[in-house]
């Protein structure tokens, strides 16, 4: 695997690999990398002659009170595991990279609608900033596929709309949830679990999945999502928001709909879990 931080180098390095016909698939990180990043990586294989992944921490994309630099930076381990999952290409440029003028003077992409709510309205200006790094990357590395965890299921449906809207010639490929035994989410931030809080933090899967059987009978949508955010809350955690949502659209649920996402958030300790599962109803 080559590791590059300039762009002239990586667009040589994809240049050349187009000349020679090869299809490249492209895997975008924040690093940190467990087992989910990685299964992205192994999905990639399945569609592209060549892996490019990429490691870079977004100030765009954290809030106010979000501290970037203490988000965790473990690149020795990252790009070994990037190695030992055949990735060939890695990209770890820097924000004045990204950014030459800074973020103030930054053109921004914004997707509307699906950024709304949700995660977008608990982390405002979030979306914007990942639609703007993901269309950068994008036209940077120039990919014929691309591979998202469903974990972040809103930031899914973002950048696929993005990519529709922007007649972007790329597919997106979404790869299923990772997560421990327990039910817990694969994330980067489970990493500021203490151990009692890994006890607890699988309450949230826990729940959903509850929710998704209440569903299959019970179309009191709301009132369901009350019940699961108080079983939530009870358990040690602090909902910020659970919701049945239109799979597509992310707009909230009606009985009509057939294809259905539950979307959740809640604060465990330092850290902020999401999850999610799509169901579809037995009509």
């Amino acid at each position: 695997m080559k590791t590059v931080s300039e762009i002239d180098e990586l667009r040589g390095i994809i240049k050349a690999w187009h000349q020679q016909g090869l299809t490249v698939a492209f895997v975008p990180t924040m690093g940190n990398l467990h087992a989910g990043h990685i299964s992205l990586v192994t999905e990639a294989h399945k569609h592209a002659d060549k892996i490019v992944a990429s490691i870079f921490v977004n100030p765009m994309q954290f809030g106010a009170n979000e501290d970037i630099d203490n988000y965790p930076r473990t690149m020795e381990a990252d790009q070994q595991k990037l190695i030992n999952a055949g990735t060939d290409l890695l990209f770890t440029p820097t924000p004045e990279i990204i950014y030459p003028k800074g973020l103030d003077k930054q053109s921004y992409v914004e997707v509307p609608n699906v950024s709304e709510g949700y995660c977008g309205e608990s982390r405002p200006g979030h979306f914007r900033g990942v639609a703007t790094v993901v269309c950068k990357l994008f036209n940077l590395v120039q990919p014929d596929v691309a591979c998202f965890g469903l974990k972040d299921y809103q930031q899914v449906q973002v950048i696929q709309t993005m990519v529709e809207d922007l007649s972007m010639p790329i597919t997106i490929i979404p790869v299923e949830t990772t997560r421990e035994t327990s039910g817990l989410a694969l994330s980067s931030r489970n990493g500021y679990l203490t151990v009692e809080e890994l006890k607890i933090a699988p309450a949230l899967s826990q729940n959903i999945q509850w929710l998704a059987e209440q569903i299959q009978d019970d179309t009191d949508f709301i009132g369901l999502a009350r019940k699961a955010a108080s079983f939530i809350d009870n358990a040690g955690l602090k909902t910020d928001y659970i919701h049945i949502c239109h799979a597509r659209t992310l707009q909230p649920a009606s009985e009509d709909d057939n294809e259905l996402v539950i979307l959740a958030a809640a604060h465990c300790g330092k850290a902020r879990l999401i999850d999610n599962l799509q169901v579809t109803l037995n009509k």
